[in-house]
């Protein structure tokens, strides 16, 4: 799949399940379900205990699985290894960013500032993701899009079924979420309550 066709899966759909735990075998059975759920995307945090043994899982069952918490270039060298379809990082790596658009690879660095977005889309990254959002709020995104139309925003960090819908509406193309997914008693319901509200707010 190309970068092009990943994003446009991510977008289409908004959201970006984020699995991060405290060992493998939890990762790789929280990433199913979210996927089984319906989600076009999950990212397996690398901050997880064989998070690259759980990509290399998923991946070989022909999931749709990117790599979380990027930070350096051995990172994303080794997330490609293990078969990630996109790269994910908390910060602006330009190393990252370069390294992944070389090889046609999705890839969505943290950025807090306009300045550091902005940097991270010339560098050729294909969103950004606004991180940790809760220092940021749905207004903040609204304004910041009216100079910057072009920012293709996606917002991480505090960010719940309950509030996608308002940074959505605000111009996210999509949202990173985690652990209100992840820790959901009905995880199926729970991932198509999140979906109808974000068709809602784009409609």
């Amino acid at each position: 799949m190309t970068a092009a066709e990943t994003v446009d899966r991510i977008v289409r759909q908004g959201v970006v399940g984020i699995v991060r735990t405290g060992e493998a075998a939890e990762a790789a059975s929280a990433a199913r379900a979210l996927l089984d759920a319906g989600l076009a995307a999950v990212e397996v945090s690398l901050t997880t205990p064989g998070a690259l043994e759980v990509v290399a899982e998923l991946a070989a069952e022909g999931r749709a699985v990117g790599a979380g918490t990027v930070r350096t270039p051995a990172d994303a060298r080794a997330a490609v290894a293990a078969g990630a379809a996109f790269l994910v990082s908390p910060e602006l790596d330009l190393d990252v960013v370069r390294y992944a658009v070389e090889r046609d690879l999705a890839v969505v660095p943290g950025c807090l500032t306009p300045t550091e977005m902005a940097t991270a889309q010339r560098a050729g990254a294909h969103a950004v993701k606004i991180f940790p959002a809760h220092l940021w709020t749905p207004a903040a995104l609204a304004g910041t899009l009216e100079a910057m139309p072009d920012l293709r925003c996606v917002p991480t960090g505090g960010v719940t079924p309950g509030s996608a819908p308002d940074w959505v509406r605000a111009g996210a193309v999509a949202v990173g979420v985690g652990g209100s997914l992840t820790r959901a008693v009905d995880v199926h319901g729970t991932v198509a309550r999140l979906l109808a509200a974000i068709r809602d707010a784009r409609a």
